[in-house]
């Protein structure tokens, strides 16, 4: 499975992080991503798709769904709207309701702040506003 420089592993780790990454952002989004990738931003993204997805994401410990509920709490608490908008749909992608959205983002409220729920909350219905034109059943 590996070479004496662990390249082999790491090789699967990547195709294992890309298949995960589809998996729960869509096909279409990651390879829009993928696509838009300079030389500089390369770097990154492999890192992303290795060790987020599939080192992380890969793991059995939890479930797709806690670990999209998870990354909501996390990037409300760290303000990074465009990435909590991503994860909202993969959120749905992996069969969490409405209601579980909306119930981490009040949680967070209270542990992470007001001011960063309330831009959460405003991202979230937008995201699944978009969701719901593009066809998604919601859970």
């Amino acid at each position: 499975m590996t070479d004496t420089d662990g390249k082999a592993q790491d090789g699967d780790r990547f195709e294992a992080g890309l298949a995960m990454r589809k998996a729960v952002l869509g096909a279409a989004h990651v390879e829009r991503s993928l696509a838009a990738v300079s030389d500089f931003s390369r770097p990154v993204q492999e890192l992303v798709t290795e060790y987020c997805w599939g080192a992380v994401w890969t793991r059995e410990g939890l479930d797709r769904r806690t670990r999209s509920l998870l990354n909501l709490a996390m990037l409300t608490a760290l303000n990074r709207g465009h990435e909590l908008s991503v994860h909202v749909r993969g959120a749905v992608a992996n069969g969490v309701t409405e209601t579980e959205i909306q119930e981490a983002l009040l949680q967070t409220a209270i542990y992470a702040g007001v001011p960063a729920a309330l831009e959460a909350f405003r991202i979230a219905e937008r995201t699944l506003g978009e969701l719901r034109a593009e066809g998604v059943t919601i859970p």
